[in-house]
């Protein structure tokens, strides 16, 4: 895809198969976990550990949609079929997410960050977060998304507790959501930003810890706009 290979440039070092190996890592680990909290787990809602589980499992459902991501920059791994097999599969588990349509979208917004062809940016000088929230998702979201959840939904409970299935596969996706959308979006991105900041993204303060709990250091948004060809993992070299 044309997209891909302009901008997902040649790494300094290369990729190998640390793309694909994280990938597997997170894919695994999200479908390992949430078989065992809607086959095996039964909840004590009155004990800090299913809420801590429904957190895990939202930071494993952010991490599909960031894998899904590096795949828009063709950085999961250097065979083109493989890398957009892994972001295709990434994106579907996240609510049903459509690679395809989506990549095209997300190259807009690195060529025309901050501008009105920027299909993540809000047209408003100071647009409050829900506004920007309800536009971004305006942009993203489609109804068949949305059809394929709420059926998934109704088969799901059918075999596993109605509670696990919201606790564990719903609430953990509208989570997601949100994190990517605050930390990769609106707070880069919202504001006035220097007239040589080529990129209009600004980055959070350096906590690497921080930085991969938050978001797969997305927070360092600059330098991922700056260097579009490094993977999640290895963002955190450029702060």
């Amino acid at each position: 895809m044309p997209a891909v290979e302009t901008l997902a440039r040649v790494a300094p070092t290369p990729i190998g198969r640390k793309g694909v190996i994280s990938a597997v890592l997170i894919m695994t680990s999200w479908a390992g976990l949430l078989a065992f909290l809607l086959g095996f787990y039964q909840p004590d809602w009155h004990s800090p550990v299913p809420y801590l589980l429904v957190l895990l499992q939202t930071h494993l459902y952010t991490g599909l949609y960031i894998t899904a991501h590096d795949a828009m920059h063709g950085v999961v791994s250097p065979n083109k079929r493989l890398n957009n097999a892994i972001g295709t599969v990434c994106a579907l588990l996240f609510a049903y997410n459509w690679f395809p349509r989506q990549l095209p979208k997300h190259h807009d917004h690195h060529r025309h960050v901050g501008t009105p062809d920027d299909p993540d940016f809000h047209p408003e000088d100071h647009p409050g977060f829900l506004p920007w929230l309800a536009r971004f998702a305006w942009n993203y979201v489609t109804w068949w998304q949305v059809l394929l959840m709420a059926a998934t939904y109704n088969v799901l409970k059918i075999w596993f507790p109605q509670a696990n299935v919201i606790a564990f596969w719903m609430v953990p996706a509208v989570l997601a959501t949100l994190q990517l959308f605050f930390f990769g979006t609106y707070l880069p991105h919202r504001g006035e930003h220097e007239a040589d900041n080529k990129h209009k993204s600004r980055s959070q303060l350096r906590h690497h810890v921080w930085a991969f709990v938050s978001c797969y250091f997305f927070g360092y948004h600059y330098e991922h706009h700056d260097q579009p060809y490094l993977p999640w993992w290895r963002l955190w070299r450029t702060k």
